[in-house]
């Protein structure tokens, strides 16, 4: 007895280190050494699961980026506005906070983030955490620990408890040798960038989990997103962005990238809808874990010319940033997704004249229409 007892000790001590502070002033990161958790590989999980005529019950980690609250408006909108839960380490605006349940939630608390899960009877879990291309390369340290370590917990948790898991991939899990032209789902996959390189990692763990533990693992590789609501960042894709900001407020707008780069978009509601439906799609339809999913392809100069039939006006000049250019250059132009359209019938809605008409009408512009001959 005695033995058990020392066992039961050591076992609950490290659960309860797993979730440690420690103290840097950038962010706690658990320990990486060791797994807080084994799975057997002969594991039976016992955890509460939904049937199909249930709503699951929805933890949004990373919820107060570009594509979490639009997510969970969504979400709400179809499963019950109590059933999902937004989370974030920061603290939301006025509006997110009375829309629907937010919790404040760490990916790098093992320990906390599993208690959100059993105390809510989690069954789908949209893992949004994660630090971008440019934030990434200015913080290594930092990018590893949220973009990788933070996975390893999430992908713990999901496991252990018979979760529906999403990890979003990008267009910057490409690289230079990687075909562009089009990009097919399977290809060469070697990314120059912190960010790039782990959502490599995650789509590799994450198919890894799939066929080790059963994981129900699904993941969508986004192109540049453009929406009305957030703010351009500086990204590389962000220039897709910021020019109708600047048409509608100076009617000048410098572009960074060269007239010509050509690459994958995509307008933010057709986003949530692939990212639903592909979660809703039954398991059987689904021949892989990783998709590409793409809308339209388009240059700046292409852009341009379709925001200057709202506002003629528009004067346009590049000045390229040679780091952002090397970016773009290493990506993708054309997405294949012909996978995602055969297998679970993906069809997106906004070509580019939409895209653009509709960023207008949410940015409040009284600009003018121009008469095509």
């Amino acid at each position: 007895m005695p033995i058990v007892k020392n066992v039961s000790r050591a076992v609950s001590q490290l659960l309860q280190s797993s979730g440690c502070g420690c103290g840097i002033s950038i962010v706690p990161v658990r320990c990486i050494g060791v797994s807080p958790r084994q799975v057997a590989s002969d594991a039976s999980f016992h955890s509460v699961s939904f049937s199909e005529s249930d709503h699951p019950r929805v933890l949004i980690t990373g919820g107060l980026g570009q594509l979490g609250v639009g997510l969970a408006k969504l979400l709400r909108k179809r499963f019950g506005k109590n059933n999902v839960i937004l989370s974030d380490i920061r603290k939301p605006a006025d509006h997110v906070f009375h829309s629907g349940p937010f919790i404040y939630s760490d990916i790098l608390d093992y320990k906390n983030l599993r208690e959100i899960v059993v105390n809510n009877r989690i069954t789908w879990l949209f893992h949004y955490s994660a630090l971008l291309s440019a934030v990434g390369e200015a913080n290594v340290p930092l990018a590893r620990a949220v973009n990788i370590t933070g996975l390893h917990n999430v992908l713990d948790i999901a496991a252990e408890h018979n979760l529906r898991l999403f990890v979003p991939s990008t267009i910057g899990a490409f690289g230079p040798t990687s075909p562009r032209d089009p990009t097919p789902d399977l290809c060469i996959q070697r990314p120059r960038t912190i960010y790039g390189v782990s959502k490599v990692h995650a789509e590799l763990m994450g198919e890894y989990y799939h066929y080790r533990y059963g994981l129900d693992f699904r993941c969508l590789r986004y192109p540049g997103i453009i929406s009305a609501d957030s703010q351009p960042g500086g990204g590389t894709t962000d220039y897709a962005v910021q020019i109708f900001h600047d048409a509608i407020k100076t009617g000048k707008f410098q572009c960074n990238l060269k007239p010509d780069t050509r690459l994958p978009m995509m307008y933010i509601d057709d986003c949530l809808k692939a990212t639903l439906e592909v979660m809703e799609a039954p398991a059987e339809a689904l021949t892989m874990r990783t998709y590409n999913i793409s809308a339209m392809s388009f240059t700046p100069e292409e852009l341009a010319q379709e925001v200057q039939k709202h506002i003629p006006e528009l004067q346009v000049t590049y000045n390229v940033d040679e780091v952002r250019q090397a970016i773009a250059d290493s990506w993708p132009m054309n997405f294949d997704d012909s996978n995602a359209r055969r297998d679970w019938g993906w069809k997106h809605d906004y070509d580019l004249p939409e895209l653009v008409s509709t960023m207008f009408s949410f940015l409040g512009s009284d600009s003018r229409i121009a008469q095509a001959n």
